[in-house]
């Protein structure tokens, strides 16, 4: 299945429907009176986030999402039937953006979550409304309401603990595949990954999510290779885990040209917490790798971890280390969650 986390959708609420004039005929009944009915209303426009969705796909080839309209009243005083309302149903962690890409409408950061986009037209009185003591046989109705409509652009930003970010071929894939039961693709050309990739990784009893980013460069906030548009979904981490090629010679412009890009990127990434690591360890001698890890460690201003994605070496220090950040961040969201209140 293709990735999708970017879509522009039109979306259209339902007109409400029209009022009716009718007057009672029966036999034997010389006066009836109006008895027209009134309009129903349309449907609304909903947004909902759903568990069992991880991409956008579904709007690549549904873009225009209409509720119905309502229908309009009738005679005997019978009201309309009402629209039936339009759900849009997102993955957790959608952004509903106005037109522009940049005015938020709602975030759907957890599962269930619902938000009303577009509200149905309300149905028009029918004639039987209107009838006064004075105005004993109206012959007028209100029309329904018109519907509303507008291009809204959903994004989604994966929820994941963990994000891992570095340079092409810095070992992220393989490390993610060791680590957790994802598949992503490895190979020993830069680009491989092309898509975001998650995978669940469990550690001391505690079980977070890893989010795989593609590969960042140099000049990525200006479109270079892949561009900075997949940054959107370590937004959401607790952690940023930034590994360093160890065999390449510039350990130091790597680490400086990766966190450069975040800074430029901004949305806050800059400020979360990052463990650094050094990758393919088991690939550098002892007196290089220590060479490296202090030249990283000054640069970065940070302890420097080593590992070897391949071999396992330093995995599990890394996961540790991974899981106290994640564990802290949970505990702080705990106690500054709003209490609960009962009411009647």
């Amino acid at each position: 299945m293709k990735f999708l986390d970017q879509a522009k959708v039109y979306i259209a609420s339902g007109a409400g429907g029209n009022g009716c004039v009718s007057f009672r005929r029966e036999k034997f009944i010389e006066f009836g009176g109006p008895n027209g009915g009134n309009g129903g209303r349309g449907g609304d426009v909903w947004a909902e986030a759903v568990e069992n969705l991880n991409t956008l796909i579904d709007y690549r080839f549904q873009q225009h999402i209409k509720a119905k309209n309502g229908e309009g009243g009738m005679g005997k005083e019978m009201t309309g039937a009402a629209g039936s309302d339009a759900v849009m149903r997102v993955p957790v962690g959608t952004q509903i953006l106005e037109e522009d890409g940049e005015t938020l409408i709602a975030d759907l950061d957890r599962a269930g979550a619902r938000a009303l986009l577009l509200k149905g037209g309300k149905g028009g009185f029918g004639n039987a409304h209107f009838k006064t003591s004075t105005n004993q046989a109206p012959r007028h109705a209100n029309p329904g309401q018109p519907a509303e409509e507008k291009t809204i652009v959903l994004r989604l930003k994966l929820i994941a603990d963990v994000g891992l970010i570095g340079l092409p071929n810095a070992g992220k894939s393989t490390f993610l595949s060791r680590v957790s039961a994802a598949k992503p693709k490895i190979a020993d050309y830069p680009f491989t990954t092309l898509n975001p990739q998650l995978g669940v990784v469990r550690v001391d009893q505690t079980d977070f999510v890893m989010a795989d980013l593609p590969g960042l460069i140099e000049g990525a906030h200006e479109g270079a290779g892949l561009g900075d548009r997949f940054l959107g979904h370590a937004e959401r981490c607790s952690v940023i885990l930034h590994l360093v090629d160890g065999t390449q010679s510039g350990i130091v412009d790597a680490y400086r040209t990766i966190r450069g890009e975040l800074e430029m990127y901004d949305h806050g990434l800059a400020e979360k917490p990052e463990i650094v690591v050094l990758n393919k360890m088991d690939a550098i001698e002892k007196a290089a790798l220590s060479r490296k890890r202090a030249a990283l460690a000054k640069a970065s201003g940070r302890e420097v971890l080593t590992m070897s994605g391949v071999s396992g070496d330093g995995v599990q220090e890394v996961l540790r280390a991974l899981a106290k950040v994640v564990n802290r961040n949970r505990k702080r969201q705990t106690t500054t969650a709003p209490t609960p209140t009962w009411s009647p």
